[in-house]
Formats: C-alpha cells, sequence, structure tokens
C-alpha cells in the first residue's frame, strides 16, 4: 500500500511539472520585433530606389517623391509599439489547477477502489469455495489411501453434506462406521441425510439413525426436531406435539426459536383434533451448549415466489473476516421458516471450531442448484456479527444476487 502511494504521488508530481513547464523554461529562440522587420524592408526598398536611380530608370523628380513616400510609410510603421505578451502572475493558476487534478484523482481513485473491492471481494469468496472443493476433494482422496479413518470419513461426510452432495455424504456416513455411534450430533446428520435422500421420507434407515441419537443424548435438539417431524409426516401428531413440547423445554422462553416450536406444536395439535394449551411455557431442562448459534431463517414475502420447495437453505457461520466457513447447516426452502443450530458437530475442519471463537459471522443463502459455489439468482440474507451461544438469532433472506 505505501509502495502504491509513494508511485501515485511521484506520477502526480511529474503531470503536473509537464503542465506547468511553459511556466518556467521558455524558449531561448529571439525572435525579431517588427520594428525591426520594417526597417530591414524599407532598407530593401531604398536601395531598389537608389539603384533605380543611378541606372537612369527614374527621373529626379520621381525619385524625389518615392524617396519622400518611403520615409513617411518608415516613420509610421516603426513608430507602432511592438506587441508584447502580457500575463499575470502564475502562481494562483498553478494553484487551482494543482487541487483540481489532486481532487479529481482522488475522486476517481475512490470510485475505481470501491469498484476494484467489490470485485475483489467476489473474487476472493469465488476463492474461498474454490478451496473448500479441493480440501474435500484432498480429503476424499486421502480417505481412499486410508479407509480405516473414521473419523475422516465422518468428516468427509458432513462436508459433502453442506456441499449439497447428499448421495456422497450417506455413502462416507456409513463408512466411518462405529465412530459416529456414540455422537448423538453426527447420527442426526446422518439421519438428515438419509432422509433427504429417501425423498423427505423417515421410514426405515433415518428413523433407526434418529433413535439411535435419542438414545445417546435424549437432548439433542436436531434429533428431537428430526423425530418431531418424522412423527407428523406419519400423522402420528400426539408424539410430535409430545417431542417438540420437550425440545421447547430446551430453548430460551420468549425466544425466536421457541416460538417457532410452538407453532409447530400448535399446528400438530390442530391437525390431530389435541387439546391445545392456552399460554405454554417451556419448563427448563439442560441449557443450550454455550458453543453454538442458533435462531430462525425467514424470507421476505416479496421474494417468497422466486423460491421453489426444492431450493437448498445454507447457514453459514465464519470467523470474522474470514473466507473459509466455519460451520454450515442444510435445509429444504420447504421447510421455511426454518431453525438452525450452528455447532462444532458441523464444522469444516477439527482445527476451526465455533467453540473457540467470542464471536462468529452468520447468513443465509437459498441456492437453486444446491452447489457450494454462489450463483447468480440465490436468495441472501445481511450477515450478521453475532457472539457465540447466542440463541433466537433472525435471518431475513431479503436480496438476490446479481
Amino acid at each position: 500500500m505505501i509502495n502504491f502511494l509513494i508511485a501515485s504521488v511521484v506520477l502526480l508530481v511529474l503531470v503536473l511539472v509537464l503542465l506547468f513547464r511553459p511556466f518556467y523554461w521558455r524558449s531561448k529562440v529571439q525572435h525579431a520585433s517588427r520594428r525591426q522587420l520594417n526597417a530591414v524592408i524599407y532598407k530593401e526598398e531604398l536601395e531598389k530606389l537608389e539603384k533605380d536611380r543611378a541606372s537612369g530608370a527614374l527621373d529626379a523628380t520621381s525619385y524625389e517623391q518615392g524617396h519622400a513616400e518611403m520615409r513617411q510609410r518608415l516613420f509610421q510603421d516603426t513608430d507602432e509599439a511592438d506587441g508584447v505578451s502580457v500575463s499575470s502572475s502564475p502562481i494562483k493558476t498553478m494553484i487551482a489547477v494543482s487541487l483540481f487534478i489532486s481532487i479529481a484523482t482522488i475522486g476517481v481513485y475512490l470510485w475505481i477502489g470501491n469498484a476494484d473491492e467489490a470485485v475483489n471481494g467476489s473474487a476472493h469468496q469465488k476463492i474461498a469455495e474454490q478451496d473448500v472443493e479441493k480440501m474435500v476433494a484432498g480429503l476424499a482422496a486421502k480417505m481412499e489411501q486410508d479407509p480405516t479413518n473414521l473419523k475422516g470419513w465422518a468428516m468427509l461426510a458432513r462436508s459433502y453434506k453442506v456441499m449439497g452432495r447428499p448421495l456422497e455424504a450417506e455413502k462416507a456416513y456409513d463408512r466411518a462406521g462405529p465412530y459416529i455411534d456414540g455422537d448423538a450430533q453426527l447420527l442426526a446428520d446422518y439421519a438428515d441425510v438419509a432422509a433427504s435422500n429417501a425423498n423427505g421420507s423417515f421410514v426405515g434407515k433415518p428413523q433407526q439413525l434418529i433413535n439411535k441419537a435419542l438414545k445417546v443424548d435424549p437432548n439433542n435438539m436436531m434429533a428431537l426436531w428430526l423425530a418431531g417431524t418424522a412423527a407428523f409426516n406419519n400423522g402420528d401428531y400426539k408424539s410430535a406435539v409430545r417431542i417438540w413440547e420437550k425440545l421447547e423445554g430446551l430453548l430460551p422462553p420468549d425466544s425466536e426459536d421457541t416460538r417457532t416450536i410452538q407453532s409447530s406444536v400448535l399446528e400438530a395439535q390442530q391437525k390431530g383434533n389435541l387439546p391445545i394449551r392456552k399460554n405454554p411455557s417451556p419448563q427448563p431442562t439442560t441449557p443450550l451448549v454455550n458453543g453454538s448459534v442458533s435462531g430462525l431463517v425467514e424470507i421476505d414475502p416479496s421474494l417468497k415466489s422466486k423460491v421453489n420447495p426444492d431450493d437448498v437453505i445454507m447457514v453459514i457461520a465464519r470467523a470474522p473476516g474470514a473466507r473459509m466457513p466455519l460451520a454450515i447447516m442444510r435445509a429444504r426452502a420447504a421447510d421455511l421458516p426454518v431453525r438452525f443450530v450452528l455447532n462444532d458437530a458441523l464444522a469444516m475442519t477439527p482445527d476451526a471450531l465455533i467453540s473457540t471463537l467470542a464471536e462468529v459471522t452468520v447468513e443465509v443463502r437459498i441456492s437453486k442448484s444446491g452447489m457450494a459455489k454462489p450463483e447468480p439468482g440465490d436468495l441472501l440474507s445481511a450477515t450478521q456479527n453475532v457472539k457465540v451461544g447466542a440463541t433466537g438469532i433472525k435471518l431475513l433472506v431479503n436480496q438476490v444476487r446479481p
């Protein structure tokens, strides 16, 4: 940056020097004055008149008359003052021109600089996505060489999941084997991927994984949400209410998450003709883990027509100022509004965890293709800086990527 500024100042000074050169470096060539030119011309004419007289071409009377006329014209012409170029002091002009050029240069730089920053920001984002893809491809190659690395298979599965490749993610989870059996969050993620590959059905393998996750941790929020959704889809509204009420009890009172769960509970009660609670007040149980951020994704009503049920919602957490994501959670647009929880179980790498930071940035992107790389037409939310451990975060999708 310093080198750039020095070069800019040198170029600006050079331009000003060249511009003001005529004021200080005047031409050294001496030009004859008008009087001198007139005198030379009339001298030549007098000499010619004298020759004509000597040769007899003019008589004495004509000679005297012509000589008198030349003397009169010579007196009149040489009596005129030479034209003098008058110039006021150039200092004011130079100062004004210098200020104008300097201000114009700064203005153009700021305008082009901002445009370059936007272009470079987009380029950096593309580079970041490419870095993720390269990292995942490298991890996949490493796993093929070391298939007994179960932890690596679990990490690869999570990576495939956030990249919108559920088929590869499920295969990787399969190969993770016993490593994920004791991790409720990984089991819940596995169930989510399996249900997605089964067109949203929780029958069979997804349900088994959900049950396994809840056996490991009965209070795992993602597993509870999936279990309630599975019961709701199967028409077991009573079980859905019971499960979601338990999930409600894990959330802070009066938070956005709590209100979302209450809406789901109310819908299940209405569809199942079940008694409807008045002024529900969740019973406090196990508190949220501080190493996570959670909230609700909503979409601006004016953009709902631009969203298809199969569009992919990606909730992304990053370290402030970083390009690489820390964690990404995926969901279907058909489920909007969507509750999200970003924690270490969704980490892209084990060396970059949300729980190790005091603050993260979160944002939402709704993709038509489900690819990790942003594309024109994707729907976006504004980026928010939030404290790790925050709940009730509201992310509103209200922008369209050009």
